[in-house]
């Protein structure tokens, strides 16, 4: 049975891939992973009462990505319900998320960033060793703010050779550099979307998590333009519903997670679109165009 944790899960994309997990693959154990323990029950329950037999396939984990204790003690009844050692599990989706907050982009970075390593600095010794396989759910956003950005930005963010001191170098300039969701053109960013940084860098901590685990298989997705949380006010504000504004189903943007996981994607340390192909981390690259073929 393939274990696999789930953050963000609760609703939208990260409900979406589990449920599609469990109706499309029978050796899959899902680990429900929650902020709020409450509405995790919810989604649990949904669940269950679109399939009963879901019940013996899934477990609910109370886990808040921006909170260190909250993410060990995580890891910790994991391990002690599952097992202690490599193996336990089989997929980690980093998928918990928030969009641009009023608290700025410390908090942003915090979630989006801060939140994917958190989870796979505790979760990582559960993994197996030779098939573990790690989906980072970004965004195109962040392809888009480094096509904005300097030269030496788009240089630092798409290095093969980063390391994590010098991601986290670059966020803790921009934070200092920024005002609120706006970020500074100071350091070579782009001008522009405080989400779009936190998910530039998480594409570039998955090109340092492949590098470190080249016996994982590490990569990072959008799920494309979905209709969520984090968007439908967008579509308030424009006066258009969501399919108005192009927006896909959350079951549709499940579809490039459940390819990364269990499907066979080219290498590790890349960045696929929607439709499961590979892009460029770089500029935007949009649905059905050729697949990047880059390094």
């Amino acid at each position: 049975m393939k274990r696999i944790l789930i953050t963000g899960a609760n609703k939208g994309i990260g409900l979406a891939t589990v449920k599609k997990l469990l109706d499309s693959y029978s050796d899959t154990y899902v680990l429900l992973g929650s902020r709020d323990l409450s509405r995790g029950k919810q989604a649990l329950e949904s669940l269950l009462k679109g399939d009963p037999e879901f019940k013996n396939r899934v477990y609910l984990v109370q886990i808040d990505v921006e909170q260190d204790d909250s993410v060990k003690s995580a890891a910790e009844e994991v391990a002690e319900t599952f097992g202690k050692t490599p193996g336990t599990l089989y997929g980690i989706v980093n998928n918990a998320g928030i969009g641009n907050s009023v608290d700025g982009l410390e908090k942003i970075l915090q979630v989006n960033t801060f939140g994917p390593k958190r989870v796979c600095d505790a979760f990582i010794p559960l993994l197996d060793e030779s098939y573990g396989r790690i989906v980072n759910v970004t965004s195109a956003s962040g392809p888009m703010y480094l096509s904005g950005s300097s030269d030496e930005t788009k240089k630092l963010l798409t290095y093969p050779g980063i390391t994590w001191i010098e991601i986290q170098d670059y966020m803790d300039k921009c934070v200092n550099a920024n005002s609120k969701n706006n970020i500074s053109s100071d350091h070579g960013s782009s001008t522009g979307s405080a989400y779009g940084l936190s998910k530039a860098c998480t594409n570039a901590y998955t090109i340092f998590l492949a590098g470190q685990y080249p016996d994982l298989t590490v990569n990072a997705c959008t799920p494309g333009f979905i209709e969520t949380d984090l968007t439908r006010p967008m579509a308030v504000a424009g006066g258009k519903t969501p399919a108005e504004m192009g927006m896909k189903s959350p079951e549709e943007g499940a579809s490039a997670s459940v390819f990364l996981l269990m499907g066979n994607p080219e290498g590790s340390g890349h960045y696929y679109g929607s439709d499961c192909l590979r892009s460029p981390i770089d500029r935007y690259r949009s649905p059905g165009d050729p697949p990047y073929t880059g390094d």
